[in-house]
């Protein structure tokens, strides 16, 4: 194995050359020659923000290059912080990890008396006014719009280091997790409904992800990246993260700091999460992915996907690596009733393993052995957590089968389970991500020296007693059958099981494939081979070339597509596999 996995892959947007501003002086420079062809004598410039744009980097250089006759800063005419916190009880709850995802709108966290104020301010100054700040374009209309944005990933760097509060909350040192909470079940949903009204309306797009390395290009550039995005293949800038069960092939095969411990997470598509980077004359501009999703939903999921899952991307890969590490934690996922019950979240994180590769001792925890006694297994598991010398048997309780490279296993909600140590998992799911019962983590602290929080008091509600080592058999471990064969290739279906809303299908090749979006956008991992490139057969596309391990997107709009052996694999065999939403 060598490493040609790009880890930093792009969408070439065209014809906006001169549309891309680099650097506070660059980008502020442009905004003043906007603001003198304009040519009013007073001009309100808005900075609506995403919440996690360091505030103390950005409006100093603001003011400091606008001089602005008046500031008005949206987090001073937010509630107080008691008054949010009452407000938002119900969704932050007392656990560690999981909310109640919220349906507020960002113009209920704003105080009426103190927009008043504000608004009277903005009237009474002379010249240039600046509004800054998350829902800035809600208390004004500005002349220009700037929209100041960055991917969640990097948000949550910047909780785990400290150097990021809650919005307004102040609570640079609270537990990550509880920021993390917060941040995901109510400021997120808050600030992307808003962030949906303001794609049309934005002149600048601020990318704030690099810390003092911001870039800018205009609304039009946004919008055209955005809509060359989907008319084509395309990857998400992928994520690594260590883990206390990590493992070392990712190093290898994804050309990764060898001086790290380990990584155990690639997230290579989970658009709410990853970024996207559009090039313009060479020069790349970072934004979050989901912004894809929310301007073109229906080019890149299609109808049906996007009449079920709205402005949602249901379908997540991502790589976790215990070759070298230790076995991932026993958990269970909650049955879709109870998420939604319990959480607010309309579906959940049904999934499956497929095995990238596998040492000589892999294996899968997967269901439970016949006559489990429920009563006792709980039991146990709640001695565990309370008493670190009392482990759990997971062996005693839990089927453990051998993993070998190219197995498949399907993983439905409220089925126990876990990948052993020495397997490389391609983790095809469902995309709710953190919605992970642990039930034991074999007796590790996280990497913030902390216990690792483990939820069997949810995990007893849904786990289902009844898939046990007969029926996971039957229904679960590689569920494999050849459904069509050509001139140099077979397609395969292997999954997942009936109550999951997913649909894979492996193609082994030598020669050229041809796929077909069907009207729904497919997610795709290149599972063997060095290289494949991916082509249009009408020329709707420039080709697409894909390295081992890489997963790549398919718009719903592309259609028809074609998947063929490329550079030292020619001619060699190379295989996908492939995701898709079922119809219902």
């Amino acid at each position: 194995m060598h490493s040609n996995y790009d880890k930093y892959p792009h969408i070439e947007v065209n014809g906006y050359d001169h549309q891309i501003f680099v650097g506070y002086k660059d980008i502020f420079d442009r905004i003043k020659q906007q603001l003198a062809v304009l040519g009013k004598e007073k001009c309100i410039v808005a900075v609506d923000c995403y919440p996690g744009v360091l505030d103390e980097e950005v409006l100093p250089a603001l003011k400091k290059a606008l001089n602005p006759a008046a500031v008005v800063n949206t987090l001073d005419i937010k509630h107080s912080e008691d008054t949010i916190a009452k407000m938002l009880q119900r969704n932050l709850t007392d656990d560690r990890i999981f909310g109640v995802m919220s349906f507020h709108k960002l113009d209920e966290f704003f105080d009426a008396a103190r927009i008043s104020d504000a608004l009277a301010e903005i009237t009474a100054a002379d010249g240039l006014v600046l509004v800054y700040g998350v829902g800035a374009s809600l208390i004004c209309k500005p002349d220009i719009l700037v929209y100041a944005d960055l991917a969640r990933w990097e948000i949550q760097q910047r909780y785990r280091d400290g150097r990021l509060d809650n919005w307004g909350a102040g609570n640079y040192t609270e537990d990550t997790l509880r920021k993390y909470k917060r941040a995901f079940f109510v400021e997120w949903r808050v600030a992307d409904r808003h962030k949906l009204t303001l794609f049309d309306k934005i002149d600048y797009l601020l990318d704030t992800n690099i810390p003092g390395k911001p870039k800018a290009i205009t609304g039009d550039a946004f919008r055209e990246g955005l809509d060359k995005t989907v008319e084509r293949p395309f990857r998400v800038v992928p994520f690594f993260d260590p883990a206390p069960w990590g493992g070392q092939w990712m190093k290898k095969v994804c050309g990764l700091d060898k001086k790290q411990e380990n990584f155990g997470w690639c997230f290579d598509c989970v658009p709410e999460e990853n970024s996207l980077l559009l090039r313009f004359a060479g020069v790349d501009v970072e934004i979050p992915s989901i912004n894809v999703v929310f301007r073109n939903p229906v080019e890149l999921l299609g109808e049906q996907v996007y009449a079920r899952f709205g402005r949602e991307f249901p379908i997540r890969f991502d790589l976790l690596d215990t070759m070298g590490g230790g076995n991932l934690s026993f958990q269970v996922h909650p049955l879709t009733e109870y998420i939604y019950n319990t959480f607010g979240m309309a579906y959940t994180q049904d999934e499956s393993y497929y095995l990238l590769d596998a040492g000589k001792d892999a294996s899968v925890y997967l269901g439970l052995k016949e006559g489990v006694d429920s009563d006792e297994m709980i039991a146990d598991l709640r001695t565990a957590q309370k008493d670190s010398k009392q482990a759990f048997d997971a062996d005693k309780y839990a089927n453990r089968f051998p993993a070998a490279r190219h197995d498949h296993f399907l993983i439905p909600a409220g089925t126990t389970h876990c990948s052993g140590a020495e397997s490389m998992v391609l983790e095809i799911s469902a995309t709710p991500y953190i919605f992970t019962f642990k039930l034991w983590d074999w007796g590790r602290l996280g990497l913030d020296g902390l216990p690792r929080p483990v939820n069997i008091e949810h995990g007893k509600n849904v786990i289902q007693w009844d898939r046990t080592t007969h029926w996971v058999r039957e229904n679960l471990v590689n569920r494999i059958e050849q459904i069509a064969s050509g001139p140099g290739w077979t397609e395969e279906r292997t999954g997942l099981h009936k109550r999951e809303f997913i649909e894979t299908r492996r193609h082994w090749f030598t020669a050229k494939v041809t796929h077909n979006t069907n009207g729904g956008v497919n997610v795709l991992n290149l599972i063997e081979g060095q290289e494949a490139i991916i082509e249009s057969p009408s020329g709707n596309f420039e080709p697409f070339i894909v390295h081992y391990a890489e997963t790549f997107i398919i718009p719903a709009c592309v259609g028809e597509y074609t998947i063929s052996p490329y550079g030292k694999s020619k001619d060699k065999r190379c295989g996908t596999i492939k995701a898709f939403v079922r119809d219902c």
